[in-house]
C-alpha cells in the first residue's frame, strides 16, 4: 500500500508531508493508520522537538477519500461497527493533539472536510493567501464527525462555526487570520513553508520539557476551569520543573548563544522493553 506521507528530520524539526498531490492529498484508508504510527515514531526520536505538517501540490487536502466513505457505508450495517470506525478515525487525528511536541500546519489551497478536522488538532496553523477551509460534510449530506466540532468551537466564534457548518461555505485565508484560526497568511506556498520552518526552528531552540509543559497546560486550561488549570500547572512544575534548564537558559541569554537543553525523556510505550535477554527467557 502506498504511503500517504514523507517524513524527514533536520535540526530538531520533523517534517511530515502529505505526498499524493495527484489525488489532492485525499485522506485514504491507509492515512488513518499511518498518521498515528508516524507520530509515535517521531516521539521516539529524542532529537525531535517540533513537527511541521504540510502537503504537496496546489491543495493541502481534499478530505476523505471515496474508499473511506465506502468502508463507512459497509460498516453502517452494524451501528456499533460504524461507531468503532469513527472512533478509530478520531483517535488517529487526536494523535497530533496528544503528541508531546508542538505541531505546526502549513496550508496551501483547499483544506476540505476531514482536512479541517486534521488542522484543528494541530497547535498552530499558517496558510498561503489562496487557502480556504470548508466543512464539506454538510454538502454531502452528513454531519462532520472526526474532530471538527469539539475543537473548532475553541478556535472560532460559535456563530462563525454554525455558518460554516450549515452552509458548507469557504472560510478564506484573510478572514481565517482575522478570526484567529490561522496565525499568519503568507503570499504563496514557498513563503509559507519558509515562515513555518522559521517558527519551528525558534520553538526547537527552547527547552523541550518547558515546551511540553506549555502544551499540556494550555490544553488543560482550555478544557477545564481556571481553578483546575492553576492546580494542574502547580503540580506540573512541582514534579517537572528543570532548574538545570532554567540556569542554562539564563546563561545562554547572558552569553548571547543558543541554549543547550536536555532532550525530552524517551516516551515509554511498554512497561518492560523488549531485549535479547527478555526474548531468550520467553
Amino acid at each position: 500500500m502506498d504511503s500517504c506521507f514523507e517524513l524527514s528530520t533536520n535540526a530538531g524539526v520533523a517534517h511530515l508531508r502529505m505526498n499524493r498531490p495527484e489525488r489532492r492529498n485525499a485522506m485514504t484508508l491507509s492515512f488513518w493508520d499511518e498518521l498515528p504510527a508516524l507520530v509515535r515514531r517521531i516521539e521516539q526520536d529524542p532529537s525531535v522537538r517540533v513537527i511541521v505538517l504540510s502537503s504537496t501540490g496546489p491543495h493541502f487536502s481534499a478530505g476523505l477519500d471515496l474508499g473511506v466513505f465506502q468502508q463507512l457505508q459497509a460498516a453502517s450495517a452494524s451501528g456499533y461497527g460504524l461507531y468503532e470506525k469513527i472512533r478509530l478515525m478520531q483517535r488517529s487525528l487526536s494523535s497530533l493533539e496528544e503528541c508531546r511536541l508542538p505541531v505546526l500546519a502549513a496550508v496551501q489551497g483547499a483544506a476540505i472536510g476531514g482536512a479541517v478536522d486534521l488542522l484543528t488538532a494541530c497547535d498552530l496553523r499558517y496558510c498561503s493567501a489562496d487557502a480556504y477551509f470548508t466543512i464539506e460534510e454538510i454538502n454531502v449530506g452528513m454531519t462532520a464527525d472526526v474532530g471538527t466540532f469539539p475543537r473548532i468551537l475553541k478556535l472560532l466564534p460559535e456563530a462563525v462555526v454554525k455558518e460554516l457548518a450549515y452552509t458548507g461555505g469557504r472560510l478564506r485565508a484573510q478572514r481565517a487570520e482575522s478570526l484567529g484560526f490561522v496565525n499568519a497568511v503568507l503570499p504563496d506556498h514557498q513563503a509559507l513553508l519558509a515562515h513555518v520552518f522559521q517558527v519551528a526552528e525558534e520553538i526547537a531552540a527552547k527547552a523541550p520539557l518547558a515546551i511540553h509543559g506549555c502544551k499540556r497546560a494550555i490544553r488543560w486550561g482550555r478544557d477545564h476551569s481556571t481553578s483546575d488549570g492553576l492546580e494542574q500547572i502547580a503540580l506540573w512544575n512541582a514534579g517537572a520543573l528543570s532548574w538545570k534548564d532554567i540556569g542554562e537558559a539564563i546563561q545562554a541569554r547572558t552569553e548571547k548563544r543558543p541554549g543547550q537543553f536536555a532532550d525530552l525523556p524517551q516516551k515509554q510505550s511498554r512497561l518492560v522493553p523488549y531485549t535479547n535477554a527478555h526474548k531468550d527467557s520467553e
